[in-house]
């Protein structure tokens, strides 16, 4: 017996004609996949007329009938009226004027977008006004500041992601610390109690102070003896402090100053000592400071020393002062020794 199949029952079904909705549908995807919200701005731009332009100039309606219309508010109509009208100031979308209702025109790409749209009114605000003004200082659009100072979150995202942004951030911060002392206090307390940054805070410490000192040599021509004289540097130890310094100057930024500061400061100061040490009367003099120096840090501690009491003094503090008494006798001698004269060393 043979089998006799229908090829009606075996084919595949035949395709449903294309709906138009479907289509529709797919072609205003595509669209806004490619302008993304600039396909909106444009319904706005060629619907809505321009401000001056009389209702019987022209088939556009004003943002009110159009937000009437669309079931929105005239607010938010504004919003994508603005950043159409930014876009066209920079060329990048035609003017009102040159648009009808229904019109089909070239959009620029979706990620352009938000450097023109503003999507809240912070714009008008106090603050947004001073953003604004900031963001045109430095020569950017002010939308975009208004856009991460509209979204902090992301600011914090990109600045922990990103050592470019977060050094950015840093210049900035830094920038807006010198004009705002609350922010200066704020910044001070979260170091202090961040055992990581206080300590990082004492190493840089250490490092500029150290610089300076270099610095200080290089620029004024002066030394500073261990002593705490001031005299001029011989041309040679001034030339190395230049030397040094001109190193640490030509460093890249975020570059450890640390090492080359405590390499340039321990090579100053034995510098310094050997200028001393070569120069006799400098070096007598310095002694003589030394020596004036540790007196006066004698006369005030002994002066500090109180004997309105006795009830708590023992054998062995009489016997230090007697020693004391003694090693002043000692020295007294020695310096009448001298015969006073500044020479003898």
């Amino acid at each position: 017996m043979t089998l006799v199949i229908d090829p009606s029952e075996t084919s595949a079904p035949a395709p449903q004609p294309l709906s138009d909705l479907v289509a529709r549908d797919a072609r205003e995807f595509g669209g806004y996949a490619r302008s993304g919200s600039w396909a909106f701005a444009l319904m706005v731009a060629r619907s809505v007329r321009p401000g001056g332009q009389a209702a019987g100039e022209t088939a556009k309606v004003s943002a009110k009938e159009f937000a009437q219309l669309a079931g929105c508010s005239p607010e938010r109509v504004m919003r994508y009226y603005k950043a159409w009208d930014r876009a066209a100031d920079d060329g990048l979308v035609p003017h009102f004027e040159a648009l009808r209702p229904g019109q089909e025109v070239d959009l620029p790409d979706a990620d352009v977008w938000l450097s023109y749209y503003v999507s809240r009114n912070g714009a008008t605000s106090e603050r947004g006004t001073a953003i604004a003004v900031a963001a045109e200082a430095e020569g950017i659009r002010p939308t975009k500041a208004l856009e991460v100072a509209e979204n902090p979150t992301a600011l914090r995202a990109a600045i922990l992601a990103d050592p470019s942004t977060a050094r950015a951030a840093r210049t900035a911060l830094l920038d807006r610390v010198r004009e705002d002392p609350e922010l200066q206090a704020e910044l001070a307390r979260d170091v202090v109690r961040t055992d990581d940054l206080k300590k990082a805070v004492a190493t840089e410490s250490r490092a500029a102070d150290r610089i300076g000192y270099v610095r200080q040599i290089a620029e004024s021509g002066q030394i500073r003896t261990p002593a705490g004289q001031t005299v001029e540097a011989p041309a040679d130890l001034r030339e190395e402090a230049e030397r040094h310094l001109s190193l640490i100057d030509e460093l890249q930024d975020g570059e450890d100053t640390g090492e080359w500061a405590t390499e340039a400061y321990d090579t100053m100061r034995s510098l310094v000592a050997e200028a001393v040490e070569a120069d006799p009367r400098l070096r007598v003099q310095e002694r003589r400071t030394k020596f004036y120096s540790s007196l006066q840090k004698a006369t005030r501690a002994f002066e500090e020393l109180t004997f309105d009491d006795a009830d708590f003094y023992e054998d062995d503090m009489v016997r230090r002062l007697e020693e004391l008494q003694q090693a002043i006798g000692s020295c007294l001698a020695a310096l009448r020794g001298t015969g006073g004269n500044p020479s003898h060393g």
